[in-house]
Formats: C-alpha cells, sequence, structure tokens
C-alpha cells in the first residue's frame, strides 16, 4: 500500500535530521509520498532536497491533516504535530531521541513536552529503552523501542601512518580519540579530568573532534592543566581518524545510541564510554563502561588499555562482532514503516 508520509522536525542539525533524512530517502525509494516539515537550516543542513520529498515549512503544518500518518522526530516537533492530528485527523507517531537533563527553565519545559507528546501519539517509538519506560511512565498509550541506525561512513583513504604523522603524533604514542559536540551533555570535562590524570603519560594524546559552545572554557582548561589534549574543530574525515585510533572515549551524560559509539565498534576501535541511557544495551560486553561522575575509575580504565594491547585486539573484535547484529538503515526504515502499519490498523501492541 502507498503511504502519504508526513514527517516532522524542529531545528536539528545533528543525528535526529540524518535520522529523517534517511527514512524519506528509503520511504520515496519504496514508492511512498512525503512530505518533510521543518526549518530552513533544518532543509538545508541535511541536504533533505536531496531525498526526493516534498518540503514545506512548519507553518504550513495544517496541511499534514492529509496524511496518512505524521511521524514526528523529537518533544518540539511533537507537540507541534499534535495539533493537525487531534480530532480525527491522521494517527501520530513520536520518535523519542533525547533525555531531558538538569533542573532548570528549558528542562521544565522538555519535560512539559514530553508529557504532551506521550500522551498524544498514537505510538512512541524511543531511541533506547530508557526512553521507552519514560513515555510509559507519562502516560503514553503505546510505547516500544525504536533503534536508530548510524549511517555508514565512506571508506577511509589515507594511510594511517600519514594521518598520525598528520596530526604529530609520534611513533609509539597511542591516539585516543572523542568525536563530540562541544555542548554540556557531552560530559567533557570528564575527558579532561581524564587527560589531566594521565598527562604523565608521553605515549597518550587525546584528540577531539567537534565544534560547539564551550570550545574556548574548554581550551583555556586544556591550557591551563598542560594536558596532552588537542581540540580539532570540525572535521569530515571520521573514517580515516577511526582507522587511525588505537582508542575512542565517550564522555556523555546521557546517549541513547550514540552515532561514535556505533562508529568505533564498527571500525573495531575499542571504546571506553559511560555507562548512560541506552549505551550499555547498545554496546553490550564490547566496550567498557564507566560512570559518568568517576574520572579516577575512567581515566584507569584508559590507562589500562594503553597498557594491554592483546585486551584492545579482543574489543576490537568483539565490536565488530557486535556492530554486525545491529539493525542498519535499511531495517530501521522498515520498521518503522511496519510500525505505521500498525497504527493504521489499530493493532499497535506495546512493548
Amino acid at each position: 500500500m502507498t503511504l502519504d508520509i508526513a514527517l516532522v522536525l524542529s531545528a536539528s542539525t545533528g543525528g535526529i535530521g540524518r535520522h529523517a533524512a534517511s527514512l524519506a530517502v528509503r520511504f520515496v525509494a519504496a514508492g511512498h509520498r512525503v512530505c518533510i516539515f521543518c526549518p530552513t537550516e533544518t532543509m538545508r543542513a541535511h541536504e533533505l532536497a536531496d531525498t526526493g520529498a516534498r518540503l514545506l515549512p512548519l507553518r504550513g503544518l495544517r496541511l499534514a491533516r492529509r496524511a496518512d500518518v505524521v511521524h514526528a522526530h523529537g518533544y518540539k516537533a511533537g507537540a507541534l504535530a499534535a495539533v493537525p492530528t487531534r480530532l480525527g485527523g491522521p494517527p501520530l507517531v513520536v520518535t523519542w531521541h533525547n533525555a531531558i537533563l538538569g533542573r532548570g527553565r528549558s528542562a521544565l519545559l522538555g519535560r512539559a513536552l514530553q508529557r504532551l507528546t506521550a500522551r498524544a501519539a498514537d505510538l512512541t517509538l524511543g531511541a533506547s529503552s530508557d526512553l521507552v519506560e519514560t513515555a510509559l511512565d507519562l502516560g503514553a498509550r503505546q510505547a516500544r523501542l525504536g533503534p536508530v541506525a548510524a549511517p555508514l561512513l565512506p571508506p577511509a583513504v589515507k594511510e594511517p601512518t600519514r594521518l598520525r604523522a598528520d596530526l604529530g603524533l609520534e611513533a609509539g604514542e597511542l591516539l585516543v580519540l572523542t568525536v563530540s559536540r562541544l555542548a554540556p551533555q557531552k560530559n567533557l570535562g570528564l575527558l579532561l579530568d581524564v587527560a589531566r590524570r594521565l598527562r604523565s603519560r608521553q605515549d597518550l594524546r587525546f584528540l577531539v573532534v567537534g565544534d560547539g559552545p564551550l570550545r574556548d572554557s574548554l581550551a583555556s582548561r586544556i591550557a591551563a592543566d598542560h594536558s596532552r589534549v588537542t581540540l580539532l574543530g570540525r572535521r569530515d574525515d571520521i573514517a580515516d581518524l577511526l582507522t587511525a585510533a588505537d582508542l575512542a572515549l565517550l564522555t556523555s551524560w546521557w546517549e541513547a545510541r550514540a552515532l561514535v559509539a556505533q562508529e568505533a565498534l564498527q571500525f573495531g576501535v575499542p571504546l571506553v564510554s559511560t555507562r548512560v541511557g541506552g549505551i550499555e544495551e547498545l554496546v553490550g560486553d564490547a566496550a567498557v563502561l564507566v560512570r559518568p561522575d568517576d574520572a579516577a575509575q575512567a581515566a584507569a580504565a584508559v590507562a589500562e588499555l594503553a597498557d594491554d594491547p592483546a585486551r584492545r585486539a579482543q574489543l576490537a573484535a568483539a565490536g565488530r562482532v557486535r556492530a554486525a547484529g545491529w539493525p542498519d538503515e535499511d531495517d530501521v526504515a522498515a520498521d518503522v514503516l511496519a510500525a505505521y502499519a500498525e497504527v493504521l490498523d489499530g493493532s499497535t501492541s506495546g512493548r
């Protein structure tokens, strides 16, 4: 059956927009008619014009009422999409991608939107099991896990030894790679705590790829600590960097299915990550997990792996095996289409 599908996004320059673009391309290829309602900056950031979908601004969201199903991504988009789907409108599916952290005004607003979207949606899909549980606690009618797959990175093109030399690494140095937006959720203070504790080790170099509002404060602290951390800024050669890395370090306060964690395991890079959100269910025993507030534990994990090449090789192999069992983008799109069928025939079942 051919469907008219409305995808709704608010402002997004990260994983939410990439996920929606991935779905749109596959839905259009399968013969469905797709309309994406979102801000102009989201359209541009994810090249949504190339998906084959019709693009409309959020102010035209009333037109979503003509769709067979409306799928909103995130709490703000879910709240906006609740309006055209009320009172006999099309069924509403909302994917929850993020947790609400903190206690400030924005967190209070976020929790209010969570409650609204949980109750408005015919089906809630959570990117991790803790999000599913939260949705059910807040009154979701039906909720289940809806994994988000990492888009495949292009293959590495630069020889690792050459890249390491270009990055200023000496022979024998181990590269600890972090790919992250420089923002509070990413808990990069933990990374700097780890680097400070290990700064006497001349065999360890910490490289951070990404940009964000905390760049200046992080740079100031790195200089004050005299630690072996380099902020590389935004880069497009993530595959090359992963191929050259010896370890990956993820320090976030919360993640669902962190793209960088998926990419690290796919590339066979041993991962040290905080045990938060959906990370443990994602990686299983194929990574070393630590508390997000325990710098001593995290530093010990990095040091132990640095000193144990056999353990690094074991984790690399386990990571590739684990990654091979994850759903890919085609699997995720098929799962979402099955979710639409459930809400359309009224047979949605809880998880």
